[in-house]
């Protein structure tokens, strides 16, 4: 079997997303590998996969543990991954193996791909494992070196005057403006926790060592509140076939917010501050109008 062989949606990616950076990264990725599986003792043991920005192996240690060789190009984020990694040390979080800090390469525990919480079709028992989850998670005080909500909604704000002028409906140029309300009043209380950033059904996989465990963290230090959009959005088409979301939407932020143990007010703030961020994004990228499913979920909550 190959050292790696780079699946389209990885070439993709770089080929796109990272210019000239990018495109020497991946050149290099299958030398990297059999690198790194020389240097681990590892042995490929199933196909190639790909992550949004990463390569992913299945492998076998030298003494047959079954793990996973994720290599990506360093980065911000690959970064922030380690930190949070190391923190929470593997509860409730894919346990981090070894890493080589020069490359960005990550040995992982090996988890059931093949199982996530989308496959719970009660939404309700999904949720709730989501949520005690994710309740872990955020126990965990945010290590030095990760970016913080302070800064990234002082970053919201300054771009919100121009992002206004390009909505095409005044009604969705009035509700970006009271996103931003809401992360003004919000702003200078941004919170210590070790936020997933991403941690919706997809991202949580069955285990052997726990029944579910949380994997590809965005780590950022935060409000919970901050966390909970994912949650929210997750199997978004089952939120809305039954012609009933906002109910579904609220039952699910009720559930979020008991758990985590949240104040609801600043859950709902923080949250319509993820709907401005998500929001501000697309508008670079060049839409002229806000995303369906995020005016839907502000309306869900709003007066809740």
């Amino acid at each position: 079997m190959a050292a790696a062989e780079v699946p389209q949606r990885l070439t993709a990616t770089y080929g796109t997303g990272f210019g000239e950076e990018g495109r020497a990264w991946l050149a290099g990725l299958p030398a990297l590998a059999a690198e790194m599986l020389d240097r681990w003792e590892l042995r490929r043991d199933g196909p190639a996969a790909a992550g949004e920005t990463s390569l992913v192996l299945p492998v076998l240690s030298r003494g047959g543990t079954p793990a996973v060789l994720r290599l990506q190009m360093p980065r911000e984020e690959t970064a922030a991954a380690l930190i949070g990694l190391r923190a929470w040390n593997g509860g409730g979080m894919v346990r981090l193996l070894d890493h080589d800090p020069g490359s960005s390469s990550m040995l992982l525990e090996r988890l059931d791909g093949a199982r996530t919480l989308s496959s719970i079709d009660d939404d309700d028992r999904a949720m709730s494992t989501l949520a005690e989850l994710h309740a872990r998670l955020v126990a965990v005080p945010a290590p030095r070196g990760l970016r913080g909500l302070g800064d990234i909604a002082a970053e919201m704000l300054e771009q919100v005057p121009r992002a206004i002028t390009i909505l095409a409906d005044p009604a969705e140029r009035q509700l970006l403006r009271s996103w931003a309300s809401a992360v003004a009043e919000l702003a200078d209380e941004p919170g210590d926790r070790l936020l997933h950033w991403d941690l919706h059904y997809d991202n949580v996989l069955a285990a052997q060592r726990e029944p579910w465990i949380a994997i590809d963290p965005e780590p950022l230090a935060g409000d919970p509140g901050f966390d909970l959009w994912p949650a929210l959005d997750s199997r978004w088409d089952d939120v809305v076939a039954p012609g009933d979301a906002p109910r579904i939407v609220r039952r699910r932020f009720d559930l979020l917010t008991e758990v985590l143990g949240l104040d609801r007010p600043r859950a709902t703030g923080w949250t319509l501050g993820r709907l401005l961020q998500n929001a501000l994004w697309d508008i670079e990228d060049g839409a002229t109008r806000l995303a369906p499913p995020s005016v839907t979920l502000a309306a869900s909550l709003r007066n809740h």
